[in-house]
């Protein structure tokens, strides 16, 4: 099923959705009042987010729980020392962050399936958690998938292959209006296309009440 834009990205002007985005990153962003999981963007409490690209850390555990989601302790700890070799292994292969854009179609034998399966394999990470965990680590690439956006904008099943595919349709203007919108909120590059689209459409999902219950989900 394609993706369908939320109605802020519907409507040719920007305000609207800028408005999402200013309520929720604050006006000047990050500043008092903003919403929790505007931290999650630019979190790095040891300096070494850059360094660590290629390793899942305890900072990116606690980057996560400004989205509301905690990582439970059995899980923590495969993903940060027993298995921690095999997650690096996958960061690896599917190599470095880049924009979803640029990326092909996206093949059922993927590195970036890979990866989510392993995460969604810990014990008691569902969808939500596994893709902002790798949404942590490449966040230009991995859009946060949860019951409000999936259900606002019908990706409910299936939502990495959809996205791409809007973003880069129409010599890629989706993804060229993200960037415009984040300049206009005064947001920095680091906040990437994938989250102000994130954030738009969560903001809007949850003004119009949207989302809730369980679904089955691939990625």
């Amino acid at each position: 099923m394609p993706f369908r834009p939320p109605e802020a990205l519907q409507d040719p002007d920007d305000e609207r959705a800028l408005g999402l985005l200013r309520r929720y990153y604050g006006t000047p962003p990050w500043s008092a009042g903003c919403h929790t999981g505007a931290w999650f963007d630019t979190w790095d409490s040891t300096g070494t987010r850059e360094r660590d690209a290629d390793r899942f850390t305890a900072d990116d555990l606690v980057a996560v729980s400004f989205l509301m989601v905690d990582v439970p302790a059995e899980a923590a700890r495969r993903l940060l020392v027993e298995d921690a070799a095999v997650f690096a292994e996958l960061l690896v292969e599917l190599g470095p962050d880049r924009d979803l854009v640029d990326e092909p179609p996206l093949a059922d034998d993927w590195a970036g399936w890979r990866l989510m399966d392993a995460l969604k394999g810990l014990p008691d990470i569902g969808p939500t958690t596994a893709s902002k965990l790798l949404a942590r680590k490449r966040p230009r690439l991995r859009p946060i998938w949860d019951t409000v956006v999936s259900a606002l904008t019908d990706t409910v099943g299936s939502q990495w292959e959809p996205v791409r595919s809007a973003l880069a349709a129409e010599d890629r203007a989706l993804h060229v209006r993200l960037g415009r919108l984040r300049a206009a909120a005064g947001l920095p590059e680091t906040v990437s296309a994938l989250r102000v689209l994130d954030v738009i459409c969560w903001r809007e999902g949850k003004d119009r009440g949207v989302g809730g219950g369980s679904y089955r989900f691939r990625g």
